[in-house]
């Protein structure tokens, strides 16, 4: 091991300068946070050796975001997840309806990054990626290990653009490469249509902040062209905003609990619904691309016996994350809550079973609508 010898006075001023600096930022961080002394020096200890001592450049910049990624890390929640510039851009996008892509809507299960689902007419759905498919590889780099808006944001780019996307067939049948051309993605979220003169269907394809009103709009549309029954497309359907969730269940669930949040203090919010009565019989559509903000929906309608489900098992994501801004151009994307459906049930990692299971027949699962129409066509004579 080489040593190379310092003046006793250059190391004097050396130490009493990153003394002052790890202390200063140390009380600072006591002062903010709290936390175990012990700890936090240590922290401070290693950064003050990496500063004065690697023999390579030190990027400040990117120790702090190393650090506060771990950090974020530890918490060992798929959902928590420190944003950089790149993550939290691509994240306030999504929300907003309009990015650059595939189309295809990713989440982590166990320990997998695994297709939730693909949305319809997107080059990912014309390339063949399905729900549940697991994604291995982006452009020759492995995905294992990384963050779910890392792989996210590689997976994203401009319109026109290729990426190759090494990926395991759901229930672990292959193994397969497909290249796929990157568009530009919008997000219409709500459509609808009258399968006959008194049933109306209406899919969701995912929860963001246009579709609350969206949906409103095609439902009352259905209802002035002779709506009677329904039929609500969840499948493939990766969740989104709490708000907009709400606002939708708010014009099919009767009357008294919609979802329960409950916070790390232990407060419980409950979101109601002031419908007097659920006013047409609903069958919903559900797989396992049902998941968060559109298992909510499921989950009220199920509990309440405003609806009954056909399809198969949803995803079981039963967590609330809020996103806040760390500084202009980055973000923490955390899970503060857990969320519970009417009955009190929570569905993390376990999903919600349909009434009704009903595998599909092929790709495009209209068996399993045709299941829910002749179930709609009962009721309707019942009446």
């Amino acid at each position: 091991m080489l040593k190379k010898r310092y003046g006793f006075g250059t190391l004097v001023v050396a130490c009493l300068c990153s003394g002052l600096v790890v202390l200063s930022a140390l009380l600072y961080g006591l002062k903010v946070v709290g936390g175990d002394l012990n700890e936090l020096t240590k922290f401070f200890r290693v950064m003050g050796s990496i500063r004065m001592g690697f023999v390579g450049d030190v990027d400040d910049k990117k120790l702090y975001s190393g650090a506060i990624d771990g950090m974020v890390n530890a918490l060992g929640d798929p959902y928590s997840v420190y944003l950089d510039e790149e993550k939290y851009n691509a994240l306030l996008t999504s929300t907003e309806g309009h990015f650059g892509g595939i189309g295809v809507v990713l989440g982590m299960k166990d320990n997998d990054f695994v297709v939730i689902a693909p949305l319809k007419g997107t080059p990912g759905d014309e390339a063949g990626i399905k729900s549940g498919d697991k994604i291995l590889e982006i452009d020759g780099e492995e995905t294992k290990g990384k963050a779910l808006e890392e792989v996210v944001a590689k997976i994203r780019g401009n319109k026109g653009t290729p990426v190759i996307i090494k990926l395991q067939t759901a229930n672990n049948e292959e193994v397969k490469t497909v290249t796929v051309i990157r568009s530009d993605i919008k997000l219409d979220t709500v459509s609808g249509e009258m399968r006959n003169d008194k049933i109306a269907y209406i899919r969701i394809g995912m929860f963001n902040e246009d579709t609350a009103v969206d949906f409103a709009k095609t439902f009352h549309e259905l209802e002035a062209s002779g709506m009677q029954a329904l039929i609500l497309d969840l499948r493939d359907n990766p969740g989104g905003l709490l708000t907009s969730c709400v606002k939708v269940s708010e014009l099919l669930v009767p009357q008294g609990p919609i979802v329960s949040v409950t916070e790390k203090s232990g407060r419980t919010i409950t979101e109601y619904s002031k419908l007097a009565e659920a006013k047409y019989p609903i069958a919903v559509l559900v797989n396992q691309g049902t998941a968060s903000a559109a298992e909510i929906v499921a989950g009220a309608l199920q509990d309440t016996g405003a609806g009954k489900l056909f399809g198969t098992k949803t995803f079981g994501k039963g967590s609330v994350q809020t996103v806040s801004s760390i500084s202009n151009e980055t973000g923490l994307k955390l899970t503060i809550a857990k969320y519970y459906t009417p009955s009190g049930r929570s569905i993390n990692g376990i999903g919600i079973t349909p009434d009704e299971i009903v595998e599909p027949s092929d790709f495009s699962g209209e068996n399993q609508i045709q299941q829910a129409f002749s179930y709609l066509v009962t009721e309707l004579q019942v009446k």
